[in-house]
């Protein structure tokens, strides 16, 4: 036994965890979870919402004290025991022992101060040091997570960042004080595949060069396979299985860990819905048709082309995955193929009919046919009318018969997608993530299209509610005939979802064909590279890819 390994026998761990609960209420949201984590290891904790995972890592930074939940067990971090510890000794451990990095870093970050100012202060209440030190230090850390320019960006506010930059400044800020670990809440739920992968990229470099200790919460299994040693499944509060990386995913023990599994979209899976032959899709009229698609914003010399001459055609029974990273023109092209916004130029046909210049009131017709449903359900859902309501609105916009018929009709969606019709008075904060993106493709279905377009319809989803989402979609396509487009940054949902793929970039079509053709034998390096970056469940693959990827920034 060498002189390392008997210091990692002997030493007290930076993470002790034991027989740990959380209650919110009458709610046990934590129910005596128990674990350890050696300083300079890596654990993810995995599992759908509604497990306990943010809880349980809320906790090891005291950060349910004041909210009214209750904690019980013991939580250690870094020689100090959390639930015991005063006030002041928290404010030690949190950022100079421990630092957490959330999820949404528009709300970490304060919209009015510039990102270094925001580091330097976080310094400098750890550390008896000058402004001007802070701010050296701040530029440095900027510097250290590949912020370029970071002495002229650290004067810069959020909001001038990108999701990936704004993400880097947050590792940034937690890296600030060197801390022993950083307890990461699904850092890289909302990014796409590219800057997810240079953020676990970042995330494995800074473990290796500083030694510190890493917990990261994720509902993404892939994201676990490419960034820890070790996984923790977790389920109602509770552990189902815990071991390393390698093992749980490879060959998992637990009925549950198995069905998590099943359930994560992968890039090799192809779609299996039956579909009409290719040579008949050549041979059918379009249900949806755009030519030189063009969306500008801005004026005079600020002017910018959002999507810069796009051409497609959309189906009746088919899917069009779109795929692309964030800012590609995406949700753009989305909301002109439905007429939410109007095209600068080209030419927009549905059914055989120019629709792109149509006036709104020449537009009344056609509304009913081209639907969509939106990324963020919690925003396209009035808070204040219940669910049943907001379904009914279509129905009431035809004016489709009396009250009595338009309640039957909304409890019959509600029941196709798979939703109680007794919920027709609650309201949208009364149904998980997952319940409400089935409410939205109810609302959608109201009208009887035949188009819609998703719009990053599973982004925010676990895998397990993500597959049964899917499902759907593709059950009523299959009954309905309905045309899809499937907008989205997963490479993997669009590959399982899609008959054909267009890949997006800066505005622009780079790639488009069958989705055999795109993800088995790509030609454009940009769809390459997107490729390359989609998470891999083996651990040694996504080993390779990443060295793979350090290669390719270094040359």
């Amino acid at each position: 036994m060498t002189t390392h390994d008997l210091l990692k026998t002997t030493r007290e761990p930076l993470v002790r965890v034991a027989g740990l609960t959380v209650d919110f209420g009458s709610v046990r949201a934590v129910d005596g979870l128990s674990f350890t984590l050696e300083a300079g290891g890596a654990l993810a904790v995995v599992g759908e919402s509604g497990s306990g995972k943010s809880a349980s890592a809320y906790a090891l930074l005291g950060l349910h004290r004041g909210t009214g939940a209750r904690v019980g067990g013991t939580v250690e971090v870094a020689g100090t025991d959390v639930n015991a510890a005063d006030d002041a000794g928290l404010r030690a451990l949190r950022g100079a022992k421990a630092a957490m990095v959330f999820q949404d870093p528009l709300s970490s970050l304060d919209p009015y101060y510039p990102v270094g100012d925001q580091i330097a202060e976080v310094h400098r209440v750890h550390h008896r040091v000058s402004r001007k030190a802070a701010r050296a230090r701040a530029v440095e850390v900027l510097d250290r997570v590949g912020i370029p320019d970071a002495a002229r960006r650290s004067r810069l506010r959020p909001h001038e960042f990108s999701g990936g930059m704004r993400q880097r400044a947050l590792i940034a800020m937690a890296l600030a004080c060197e801390p022993q670990l950083i307890v990461a809440d699904e850092p890289t739920t909302a990014l796409d595949v590219t800057v997810q992968a240079q953020i676990l990229d970042l995330l494995h470099t800074l473990r290796q060069e500083t030694g510190m200790g890493l917990l990261l919460v994720t509902h993404d299994v892939g994201v676990a396979a490419e960034s820890v040693d070790d996984v923790l499944v977790m389920r109602d509060g509770r552990e189902v299985e815990r071991g390393p990386v390698a093992r749980v995913l490879g060959s998992p023990r637990e009925a549950y860990t198995k069905e998590l599994l099943a359930a994560v979209p992968r890039v090799e899976t192809r779609r299996v819905v039956p579909v009409p032959s290719p040579r008949a899709e050549e041979a059918s009229v379009p249900l949806l048709e755009a030519v030189g698609l063009r969306r500008e914003f801005g004026r005079g010399n600020g002017k910018v082309a959002a999507v810069g001459g796009v051409s497609l055609t959309v189906h009746a029974g088919r899917t069009l995955g779109i795929v692309g990273e964030s800012g590609s023109g995406k949700t753009t092209l989305g909301r002109m193929l439905v007429r939410l916004l109007d095209p600068t130029a080209g030419r927009l046909r549905y059914g055989g009919t120019e629709i792109g210049s149509l006036s709104e009131k020449e537009l009344r017709p056609f509304r009913r046919e081209l639907q969509m449903v939106f990324q963020d359900p919690v925003a396209s859902l009035n808070p204040r009318r219940s669910v049943g309501e907001s379904v009914a609105d279509p129905l009431r916009a035809a004016g489709e018969g009396d009250e009595g018929r338009i309640r039957d009709r909304v409890g019959a969606l509600l029941e196709r997608v798979g939703l109680d019709p007794a919920h027709f008075e609650r309201y949208p904060h009364e149904f998980s993530g997952g319940q409400r993106q089935r409410i939205g493709i109810a609302r959608a279905l109201a009208a009887e299209p035949k188009v819609i377009v998703c719009d990053e319809p599973v982004s925010a989803l676990d895998v397990t509610t993500q597959a049964q989402v899917v499902a759907l979609l593709a059950e009523l396509q299959r009954e309905l005939g309905i045309g899809l487009v499937f907008i989205a940054h997963d490479l993997a949902v669009v590959r399982q979802v899609s008959d054909r793929v267009a890949v997006m970039r800066g505005g622009l079509i780079v790639e488009q064909g069958s989705a055999d053709e795109v993800y088995g034998d790509p030609r454009d390096p940009y769809t390459k590279q997107l490729l390359a970056a989609v998470p891999a469940l083996d651990p040694g693959l996504a080993a390779a890819r990443r060295a793979a990827r350090k290669e390719l920034a270094a040359a």
